[in-house]
């Protein structure tokens, strides 16, 4: 059975919300471990293999995912039933593939940038800047309510994820935020999100 390690309030609580979207919480094993937080606390935890002490991270048998968007890439498509991906032959299958990895390779680091105020032409050249990423977006979201159209799916998930934890962040954009509060709105984020915060120290 595939094991989720998890720190709960970071980016692996995303997966934790895909599990419940999809209905296999109890076809995936959850170890919840600690991770250096930003604020000093946490650390290491031995119990992680993950090879830099971060979550996520899955292992199946001798396979072992890191990276949001592989793990999702790899849990929908070993239960395709659930419909939050797109397989191999689906015509989308390539939209969904790139909507992952843009989410990896851009998005997130332009979010972690605008945040640091962190600015440099070449850093725009490479990931292009926050004005770029949500035209991307807007344009993806004309005439549609998610990304891939009508029905949501795992990458809604995933791009919108990073406006659940910084509100600041959140597009000036009409189309944007109706689409980030449809996919905050969902029954899974919303039940997790209840467990995570009722598991917090008192």
């Amino acid at each position: 059975m595939p094991t989720l390690y998890h720190a709960p309030h970071s980016r692996s609580t995303s997966i934790l919300v895909l599990i419940e979207e999809m209905g296999i919480a109890d076809r995936i094993d959850l170890c919840e471990v600690t991770v250096a937080r930003p604020d000093g606390s946490g650390g290491p935890d031995p119990r992680n293999p993950h090879p830099e002490g971060k979550v996520p991270y899955l292992t199946d048998g001798t396979d072992h995912l890191r990276e949001r968007g592989a793990i999702i890439a790899y849990l929908t498509d070993s239960f395709p039933e659930a419909g939050l991906g797109r397989p191999v032959g689906h015509p989308q299958r390539g939209a969904f593939l790139s909507w992952l990895f843009y989410y990896q390779g851009v998005m997130e680091p332009v979010l972690v940038l605008d945040w640091a105020k962190i600015e440099h032409p070449a850093l725009h050249a490479t990931f292009r800047d926050l004005d770029a990423v949500f035209a991307r977006l807007s344009e993806a979201l004309d005439g549609q309510p998610y990304l891939l159209g009508e029905e949501y799916s795992a990458v809604d998930l995933l791009l919108s994820s990073p406006f659940q934890w910084l509100p600041e962040a959140m597009p000036r954009q009409p189309v944007l935020q109706a689409w980030i509060r449809r996919c905050a709105d969902r029954p899974a984020l919303q039940a997790v999100m209840a467990r995570e915060h009722d598991a917090l120290p008192v």
